[in-house]
């Protein structure tokens, strides 16, 4: 397996992108609408939201998936089409129908996802202009990537994006895909914005449950601030160009190619929180379980406190120790262990006296934690928590 240099979401054979500007965004000049089109019917997956408000189009694409005919993908930033009612479920139908009359194929071929503000009405018009445009802007160069990439994004300072080319027998095949997340990110079954692209040749139900399984340990072990939207969705589409076609014999490295993909994208998205300065990894080893290993790293991933330790180059291990007491996670508190970066600042249920504070001050931190009660690991990406985050969602509505 390897990365392919700028790769993103067209980096597989068989998808063209195009993008329009519909002001859905605050972001002056800036692209807010994408369609992605498979060239022919592709097989495609989903994991979504639990948050009992999903949003319109998750409840549209989470009843159409698994599908071995999918055609596209529309998605717009600035609004999430989230507690909108009836009209919400018509505007996503209108945004399918009018993309599969485009592709002259059914509106269930075509998958519909948003993100931004809750409780706002999508401009149908203008989005209906916006698919039009983009339609006639399909492309599959790098520019077309590039847009797609930004048109997505709603408080992300950046976007995100890889791909990798591996073999599946004697054939190649590409995975890329893109994605869109800094803020109201702590999933529970998938996570923020994610679209994937492969050529590979993989059946509905067997891309579903690599996607779900990938997914789990991967961008559902990303932690900015607690919050799980109303939109979170990753979805997958398989389109077989390449003819590399995903059996038994290669299915390992099918799967190792989307989690790499996938686990790149977390990273991105973790470090790019919103107001993140530093990206923090928790790494949780010697559980009795890997259920347990998670909650362990993700109470000190989501600790206020800790965040803000990191924030400050504060290596303070007591807040640490602390998320872990009441993390749920079984633990021996005389055998549990504590690494700040390189240094050991908590031995087997006792201080070292060491200082960490020279591990606090780079662009990452991590932390590595063993709680002595078993043989499973986990590791959660989270992000420090800065007055710009504070400020950032203070004034997000004004």
């Amino acid at each position: 397996m390897e990365w392919i240099e700028g790769g993103g979401v067209l980096s597989a054979e068989g998808f063209r992108a195009g993008t329009a500007r519909c002001g859905m965004r605050a972001a002056e000049g800036q692209p807010d609408l994408a369609l992605v089109v498979s060239e022919r019917p592709a097989a495609a997956a989903g994991v979504f939201t639990t948050n009992k408000f999903a949003a319109a189009p998750v409840h549209w694409c989470r009843s159409r998936l698994p599908a071995a005919d999918a055609r596209a993908i529309v998605i717009n930033a600035g609004i999430a089409n989230a507690c909108t009612g009836r009209q919400g479920e018509e505007d996503v139908q209108s945004a399918a129908s009018l993309v599969a009359e485009l592709l002259d194929c059914r509106p269930g071929q075509i998958l519909v996802a948003s993100t931004g503000k809750i409780g706002e009405v999508l401009p149908m018009d203008k989005i209906a202009d916006g698919i039009r445009a983009s339609f006639e802007r399909l492309a599959r160069d790098d520019h077309a990537a590039r847009t797609a990439q930004q048109a997505i994004l709603t408080t992300d300072t950046r976007p995100k994006a890889c791909a990798v080319r591996a073999g599946a027998g004697r054939a190649q095949f590409s995975l890329g895909a893109m994605a869109k997340g800094a803020g109201m990110i702590a999933p529970h079954m998938a996570t923020m914005l994610c679209f994937v692209t492969t050529d590979a040749a993989v059946p509905a139900e067997l891309l579903q449950r690599c996607l779900r399984q990938a997914a789990d340990v991967t961008l559902n072990r990303v932690t900015v601030d607690g919050e799980s939207s109303t939109n979170d969705s990753v979805i997958a589409l398989a389109s077989g160009v390449s003819g590399a076609a995903v059996t038994d014999k290669c299915l390992a490295v099918f799967q190792n190619a989307l989690r790499t993909v996938l686990g790149e994208l977390a990273r991105q998205i973790a470090a790019d929180g919103e107001g993140a300065s530093k990206l923090v990894r928790v790494r949780v080893s010697g559980a009795l379980n890997e259920a347990d290993a998670e909650r362990a790293a993700r109470a000190v991933a989501e600790s206020l406190l800790v965040k803000c330790a990191v924030r400050g180059g504060d290596a303070n291990w007591g807040r640490i120790v602390c998320a872990l007491g009441y993390s749920g996670a079984e633990l021996s508190a005389k055998r549990t262990c504590v690494d700040i970066g390189e240094v050991r600042v908590f031995d087997s249920g006792e201080p070292t006296g060491r200082d960490a504070s020279g591990e606090m001050t780079g662009s990452e931190v991590t932390l590595t934690i063993a709680l002595g009660k078993g043989d499973s690991e986990a590791t959660v990406l989270s992000c420090d928590l800065t007055e710009e985050y504070v400020r950032f969602n203070a004034e997000y509505r004004t």
